[in-house]
């Protein structure tokens, strides 16, 4: 372990850990998608999910995480796909010295940012602005 400044030691996180056992339990793949899927909706790790489930108790050090919509992320992902493949043809024209299209160029990108933003907001998290300083789409 490295000195602190102070002169005394820091604990590493494992140094500090409270729970020092493990259970292991065997599943099948469908045991395990099941249970990612269900930690997931309920915004907790897999680990504090069986605690929950079996102890009824996540434990302190629980943090709670923001479900994730798995439809809206195949949705997007979908959309996404769309955009990138406009992007693509774009690009191709371009790398190739033929002219391009701009209105089509403008909505190809147009459509990112808020595209980008459904993600963010489908997985729980705040959309935050883009390089330039713009504000998310919607707000």
């Amino acid at each position: 372990m490295e000195p602190f400044i102070t002169g005394g030691w820091v604990a590493s996180g494992t140094d500090k850990r409270q729970r020092t056992l493990t259970v292991t339990v065997r599943v099948t793949d469908d045991e395990r998608r099941n249970l990612e899927e269900l930690s997931s909706r309920a915004g907790l790790a897999m680990g504090a999910f069986v605690r929950a489930a079996a102890l009824k108790d996540p434990g302190v050090r629980a943090r709670r995480r923001p479900p994730v919509d798995h439809v809206a992320i195949r949705q997007l992902l979908g959309e996404l796909g769309r955009v990138g493949n406009n992007l693509n043809q774009i690009a191709r024209s371009l790398n190739t010295g033929e002219d391009i299209d701009l209105p089509e160029l403008r909505e190809a990108l147009a459509s990112y940012l808020p595209l980008r933003d459904a993600i963010f907001v489908a997985l729980g998290k705040e959309p935050s602005g883009d390089h330039q300083g713009r504000k998310p789409s919607g707000t």
